[in-house]
């Protein structure tokens, strides 16, 4: 099964929501049965200092990874494309095969430590929650 979260620059949310799915899928033995992937449709040059810090406080390091655009090819090979915002601004890639759900969340990009918390927090429920319906579909 291969489950892509999407965003416009790469470089907050999905990343994000990336590391938690790859949390999961390692907590989870699910190595093998489950690939993650991410990008942008306008990758920014690096992941924003904020999210950097605020992902550190759940230890998981995202100073290493460079956000990158995600390419139609993988999209259409995904079961699952988790969009966080790219859709509503109409700048997603429209074909896939799979089930879309646009997450719609806010753009950490220039808000404050708490408001980046806060949509991480959000951003790790959901992919637990994405991750225990996976699960109950094997």
């Amino acid at each position: 099964m291969n489950v892509a979260f999407v965003c416009v620059q790469n470089a907050g949310r999905s990343q994000m929501a990336a590391a938690f799915a790859e949390r999961e899928r390692v907590n989870r033995t699910l190595e093998g049965e489950i690939t993650v992937v991410t990008g942008g449709t306008q990758p920014a040059e690096r992941v924003h200092e904020e999210v950097i810090d605020v992902m550190a406080e759940r230890e998981i390091d995202l100073s290493e990874r460079t956000p990158r655009e995600i390419t139609p090819e993988e999209l259409r090979d995904c079961d699952y494309v988790v969009t966080m915002g790219c859709s509503a601004e109409g700048v997603c890639p429209a074909t896939w095969s799979g089930e879309n759900r646009d997450w719609g969340l806010e753009d950490p990009h220039g808000t404050g430590r708490e408001t980046v918390r806060e949509i991480r927090d959000e951003i790790e429920t959901r992919v637990r929650d994405l991750f225990d319906e996976l699960e109950s579909g094997r």
